[in-house]
């Protein structure tokens, strides 16, 4: 073989789609867009419109939300449990919890919890400590004359609820730290002498005061 003979897998290389080349080739002059409008333009079609009616996302009914804080446990079913028994991994003297399978390799993080599902067959008899257990793993475990204990969840914190309780902590031992300085008090003023004493009433309304005019004689009336 030489470098001249070697080639690409068939249909690997596809030629190009020349476009405005000539009405002979197919896709001249308009390029295959068609005529004038929206769709012989770029970017003009938006997702999900559908040129003015009901779109489908909104003509669909709603039900339920998602949680934006889920609490997220480790769901371990009996015949998984029953493989780690064989290989030696969990101590049939100790309760299982979920420490003893993060340390033993069964699990990977510990997360919120653990939830134990019947799916399986469990021949050892154990004791179980778990958030959550489903009525088959239970009767599948007292069957094989082990024990569930179903422990309660503890409360699940947000980032934001962490790093407000983190910053609240910081202000308060900044407050504490700082020292506390005491303000000088003012020497009080002297005491202000007792005001003038009021000024007399008024003078008394003056005595020879003008006497009320004459109401004016009434015109006779014009026959």
């Amino acid at each position: 073989m030489r470098l001249n003979q070697i080639s690409d897998n068939e249909g690997a290389r596809r030629p190009r789609k020349r476009l405005g080349r000539g009405i002979g080739s197919g896709l001249g002059k308009t390029a295959g867009r068609g005529g004038k409008g929206q769709t012989a333009r770029s970017g003009g079609a938006k997702a999900g419109f559908e040129g003015g009616q009901m779109p489908i996302y909104r003509r669909l009914p709603k039900r339920g939300f998602n949680n934006p804080f889920p609490i997220e446990y480790n769901e371990i079913n009996l015949g998984r449990i029953q493989q780690a028994v064989d290989a030696k991994k969990i101590d049939l003297g100790q309760p299982v919890t979920i420490d003893s399978l993060v340390k033993a390799g069964v699990v990977s993080k510990p997360r919120n919890g653990l939830r134990l599902l019947g799916s399986g067959e469990l021949k050892a008899k154990l004791a179980f400590e778990v958030h959550h257990a489903s009525k088959g793993a239970i009767a599948a475990v007292e069957k094989a004359g082990g024990s569930v204990k179903v422990l309660k969840t503890a409360k699940v914190e947000n980032e934001h609820e962490v790093k407000a309780r983190a910053a609240k902590a910081a202000r308060l031992e900044a407050l504490k730290s700082k020292p506390e300085v005491k303000e000088a008090k003012a020497p009080k003023a002297e005491a202000k002498p007792a005001k003038a004493e009021a000024k007399p009433a008024k003078a008394e309304a003056k005595a020879d005061e003008k006497p009320a005019k004459a109401k004016k004689e009434e015109k006779p009336a014009k026959k």
